[in-house]
């Protein structure tokens, strides 16, 4: 399949993406390097996922997005109402690409995101491993294996779902960078079941 992995982080949900064509988008350029060390056979774009989904997802089987969480998130709010951090608005990218790929995309598509603060404006496919998905193909529940250390305790010195970023000098938290990992069992079940009822392109 060529799929398409916007916001990727460092690539917890693609670390078992095994013999796909991978283009990944990221706009952090030292994240998108430890990225680019994992999987150096991935395409990495350096850019706006936002604004590359608009420009190609016409190009892809399958599409993976995941769109910053802070706003959304139960406990950036909660801490923002002890004055520990400014009050944001909710940032609407979410939605705008949910209803997008309703509309314009024919391949498999799946969206994740924190379980948030407010009732979700578009009801979400399933609720998985703490995550909200929205997606264009049936999600059946399942249980994953939760990490030994507990997502508060996740430091950067944490071995996650068999990532760390130890030996890398990096500017951004490498704790939040680890705790922002999907855990890749979770992303191969789901792209399992996309591939159930999607043909790659010819």
């Amino acid at each position: 399949m060529k799929i398409l992995n916007l916001y990727a982080g460092i690539g917890g949900n693609r670390k078992l993406w095994a013999g796909h064509n991978i283009t990944a988008v990221e706009y952090n350029k030292e994240i998108a390097d430890v990225y680019s060390s994992f999987y150096p056979e991935d395409i990495i774009i350096v850019g706006d996922a936002h604004k590359y989904l608009e420009e190609h997802y016409s190009e892809y089987d399958f599409i993976w997005s995941s769109p910053p969480c802070q706003s959304h998130s139960r406990i950036r709010m909660m801490a923002s109402k002890s004055g520990s951090y400014s009050a944001i608005l909710p940032n609407m990218n979410l939605y705008s690409e949910i209803i997008f790929l309703q509309h314009f995309y024919k391949g498999k598509w799946v969206i994740e995101n924190v379980k948030p603060y407010y009732e979700p404006l578009i009801k979400p496919t399933i609720f998985l491993d703490r995550h909200n998905f929205w997606s264009n193909f049936n999600i059946e529940f399942m249980d994953f294996e939760k990490p030994k250390v507990k997502h508060n305790k996740v430091t950067g010195k944490t071995d996650r779902y068999g990532i760390n970023l130890q030996g890398f000098s990096l500017k951004t938290r490498k704790d939040q960078i680890i705790r922002n990992c999907v855990n890749p069992e979770l992303g191969l079940y789901i792209l399992q079941k996309a591939q159930q009822d999607v043909a790659p392109k010819v």
